[in-house]
């Protein structure tokens, strides 16, 4: 049966649904102006999870909402739970000019915004498989921008890496990171998985070569 992904563009974020006939997971949520476009997207499908590509407001604060909606639950890495009450628990640096605009842009929004409170019922680590969910995927731990980034391989063909990289001005690393050296090493592990479409976070998916 074929897989397809489906991207919902969030303003400068991104959410995905991966679909196999009618089975399908969320990753990511955009913020909440955006919520009612995510639920309207996930309606077609009998969705059956929601996985969080990392902890932060914007790929997260409507987890709480579409998972009561669409009665799932959420699923993410446990390293990245305490962000879930503090968005600045792990702090965050950037390099390049770019990067230090987006990480003033981003520490405004952590600070101004709170999640609504979720306990997520299922816990990701390297290697696990999505295929109970009803789609063919497995979860690689990718750190750096945050302790707990995850990415998720879809079918072997695609993979949706969260902030593990950006294409926001122009494909990259992660403009921000907590931990530049795992951010690095995520980067390089992502780049030798040939053949793959990379789904970003931030921007339009790209071949992994041309990234």
């Amino acid at each position: 049966m074929e897989q397809t992904i489906q991207r919902v563009p969030c303003g400068n974020v991104n959410a995905y649904l991966v679909a196999r006939g009618e089975d399908a997971i969320l990753v990511d949520t955009g913020q909440r102006k955006y919520r009612d476009r995510v639920l309207a997207a996930c309606r077609p499908y009998r969705m059956r999870l929601l996985v969080l590509t990392h902890g932060h407001i914007d790929h997260a604060e409507n987890a709480a909402f579409l998972s009561e909606a669409l009665g799932i639950p959420v699923a993410m890495h446990r390293e990245d739970i305490p962000l879930l009450e503090n968005n600045l628990a792990q702090p965050l640096e950037a390099e390049s000019l770019p990067g230090k605009v987006v990480l003033a842009v981003s520490l405004g929004m952590m600070r101004a915004s709170h999640m609504a409170p979720f306990r997520p019922e299922v816990l990701l680590s390297e290697g696990d498989s999505l295929d109970e969910y009803g789609v063919s995927a497995r979860v690689l731990e990718v750190p750096g921008h945050t302790r707990g980034s995850i990415a998720i391989d879809a079918g072997g063909r695609e993979l949706i890496v969260g902030d593990a990289l950006m294409n926001m001005l122009y494909p990259s690393v992660s403009l921000l990171y907590h931990d530049r050296e795992k951010m690095e090493q995520s980067a390089t592990r992502i780049l030798g998985m040939t053949g793959r479409t990379i789904w970003f976070g931030h921007g339009k998916p790209l071949k992994n070569e041309d990234w």
